[in-house]
């Protein structure tokens, strides 16, 4: 590895259109690497300021957590601009359609390994929020990236198309909670969190339904 592996984020701001409505949002970009290398997770609303972090570092892969809107805003661009692919679970390609119809994808699937900077992402499957989502696990950093899976308080909204509660809290018991309590939580919204903090309310979000 040519340099120290680091996190960067970037806050974006922008438009998420959904089932007629549309909300104000602000979305983490994670970029992951070093010196040489980043991946790109989540390509949200701001090509330019997403460039401007990445700086002159070689992008190998632009990495959609899900296909709505705001996740895939600048994906194309980016990937033209950085000559990279974007990948995204094939379950959400009709959330790709909707913003992208004319743009290509490469499918990101479950258990894939993404290489960057000397170590890999695990691309693991987490449908719900959408059928397609996935969270993106770094263990030499003791880190997960869970997009809108899994929040600081509890799972990613199931109220809207192509949601589902019952399988988000399936996705998140089986696939996510399993992981090392001190395991750092990275998400496509706010703050922060760790496994520990969120694995003794699975219940209270069972009971509540939301």
């Amino acid at each position: 590895m040519s340099g120290t592996l680091r996190i960067d984020r970037v806050v974006t701001s922008g438009v998420f259109q959904l089932d007629g409505g549309t909300w104000e949002v602000e979305n983490n970009v994670w970029l992951v690497g070093d010196d040489d290398q980043v991946v790109i997770i989540d390509a949200a609303h701001d090509a330019e300021s997403i460039t401007e972090a990445v700086g002159s570092r070689t992008v190998v892969a632009v990495v959609c957590t899900h296909g709505h809107n705001d996740h895939v805003t600048a994906a194309p661009r980016l990937a033209k601009e950085c000559y990279a692919p974007v990948l995204l679970h094939p379950g959400d390609e009709k959330l790709w359609q909707q913003s992208h119809p004319d743009e290509k994808f490469w499918p990101a699937t479950d258990e894939q390994r993404i290489a960057v900077a000397g170590t890999e992402l695990r691309v693991i499957h987490t449908p719900g929020h959408s059928p397609g989502s996935i969270c993106l696990h770094l263990p030499e950093a003791g880190v997960l990236f869970t997009g809108d899976t899994l929040f600081s308080g509890g799972p990613g909204a199931t109220g809207r198309s192509f949601s589902d509660f019952p399988t988000i809290i399936s996705s998140i018991r089986e696939r996510l909670l399993t992981m090392p309590g001190d395991t750092r939580v990275h998400t496509g919204h706010g703050d922060g969190t760790t496994i520990a903090t969120e694995a003794p309310h699975l219940d209270e979000w069972i009971a509540r339904g939301h």
